[in-house]
């Protein structure tokens, strides 16, 4: 099998067969063979009912891993690497935004250009709003400050890598997973491609400006550890803070006779004392979550049905 595309589905019933149909028009003639591995990742809608007439048509070699609930995209990519049997494997949504025949073009670049493990395409124009490119943009921003690796501010899953990337990637098990930092963690050489983002085929984004912060927050305590060392430099700058203070009160006090602030002061340093010590708290408890989750050591993902056209053949 030359190529395995990785297809993460959630409430895409619309959308299944319009993209299956896109990708058997453009790699028409392409020579070699592929497969689609579609992850149903808990939809509540027909996604499921769709992917399995799309199973047992078997106009191209399609796989349907179907989740017992909704573990995230995430996991979807985890599962869809876990089950491709391709020499490449590409990384693409169901929504058609991310068109098909840019990956037969990366393809072509994997193919002629072997000092290439992975080509990654990012969107040379977004039509997003300002304030979400703004909040985009600060993000990146920080976490390529603050991480010890490098994550292209434009780039997203849109992908495509040899084998050896994929098996590099599989080696992270950890549960809370961030694609973008993972890419950049096991490293490999990336040719980055621009591309157009198309209009959404049906349905609606599920990505809210919630699911896109926690979606920030993972990344950042995933592959930094800045938010420790900012709750030390925290507690260094309010205790230093307190000791200028008390001598201040102190020497106003021997020199000057000024009576000792009273309550109102009192009240304002404890405000602020206390609320440094809960935020700081609430720093390490991020942390502290995250490691009780992965030493629960979990799966990733629990597939409730998996239909491969292997077995069909056996």
């Amino acid at each position: 099998m030359k190529l395995s595309l990785v297809v993460p589905c959630y409430n895409e019933a619309e959308n299944v067969r319009p993209f299956q149909d896109a990708v058997i028009s453009a790699f028409d003639g392409c020579g070699y063979d592929y497969e689609i591995i579609f992850i149903n990742d808990g939809s509540k809608d027909a996604t499921h009912h769709n992917l399995k007439k799309l199973y047992a048509e078997q106009r191209c070699p399609v796989k349907v891993v179907s989740f017992s609930r909704n573990f995230g995209k995430e996991a979807g990519l985890y599962a869809g690497l876990e089950h491709a049997s391709g020499e490449y494997i590409s990384l693409i949504d169901a929504d058609l935004q991310q068109r098909p025949e840019i990956v037969r073009d990366m393809v072509k670049i994997l193919d002629e250009q072997p000092e290439y493990d992975v080509v990654a395409a990012y969107q040379d124009r977004r039509g997003e709003g300002k304030v979400l490119s703004f909040f985009k943009k600060s993000f990146y921003a920080i976490i390529n400050r603050i991480s010890h690796v490098e994550i292209r501010a434009d780039a997203s899953d849109f992908r495509t890598f040899r084998r050896s990337v994929r098996d590099s990637i599989l080696e992270m098990g950890e549960y809370h997973r961030f694609s973008k930092g993972i890419f950049g963690w096991v490293g490999y050489d990336t040719c980055f491609i621009p591309y157009t983002a198309c209009k959404r085929n049906a349905g609606a984004t599920k990505w809210s400006f919630k699911k896109l912060f926690n979606y920030a927050l993972e990344g950042i305590i995933g592959f930094s550890t800045a938010p420790l060392r900012l709750a030390t430099y925290l507690g260094i700058i309010s205790a230093v803070a307190a000791v200028v203070y008390l001598i201040v009160v102190i020497l106003e006090k021997m020199i000057r006779g000024i009576d000792i602030p009273g309550y109102a002061t009192i009240i304002v340093l404890l405000l602020f004392f206390g609320s440094t010590q809960l935020f700081c708290i609430g720093i390490i408890g991020e942390y502290v979550g995250k490691i009780f989750e992965q030493s629960k050591e979990r799966p990733i993902y629990i597939a409730k049905e998996t239909l491969t056209y292997e077995e069909d053949k056996d």
